[in-house]
């Protein structure tokens, strides 16, 4: 893997003129955990992490000041957009009765009631008011949610309370009160 990081580190033109290999071994195990935190599945999570990276690499416009801002939205995006696709194909595959693959022990293991219905909850929102709660939930300061997410600083609060309600008045039409 060091191979392909260090050939990837070498930028084929002057548009890339940050350090890649850096980023990817400074950020990587983030990402990885955040996309991990939606999808639950921590293969696919390193699978989606690899391609937000892939992203970063062949996208000159994400190159700015905000390389980790540009890295946690676009993981937060193409996470849920997974999420999107998965809970389309289950709808799909129970309208049909298609069979479904016998789940990992591990998938088995790790799947709780609640935190799919969390998921569930996300893929319906709007995808900034989502980016966030699971921002937020992952440790990130108001400060840092401005800067990742592009936000007036003293909006933050006001857009992070209303993301909250959206997602417990969702949760509770959806699921009821807990």
């Amino acid at each position: 893997m060091e191979s392909n990081i260090e050939s990837l580190a070498v930028a084929p033109d002057q548009t890339h003129a940050f350090d890649f290999k850096a980023v990817f071994h400074d950020q990587y195990p983030r990402v990885v955990r955040l996309i991990s935190r939606i999808v639950n599945d921590p293969g696919r999570s390193e699978d989606i992490a690899v391609e937000v990276f892939l992203k970063l690499w062949q996208t000159a416009k994400a190159h700015g000041e905000n390389v980790n801002g540009w890295l946690y939205r676009t993981a937060i995006r193409m996470s849920l957009d997974g999420l999107r696709r998965r809970n389309r194909r289950e709808k799909y595959e129970k309208f049909f009765g298609l069979p479904r693959a016998a789940p990992t022990p591990e998938q088995l293991h790790s799947e709780g009631q609640r935190q799919q219905r969390v998921r569930v909850v996300l893929s319906v929102m709007k995808p900034r008011l989502a980016e966030l709660l699971l921002l937020r939930s992952d440790g990130v300061s108001y400060q840092e949610l401005a800067q990742i997410l592009e936000l007036n600083p003293v909006s933050v609060g006001t857009l992070l309370s209303r993301a909250q309600k959206t997602f417990r008045k969702e949760y509770i039409k959806r699921y009821g009160p807990e």
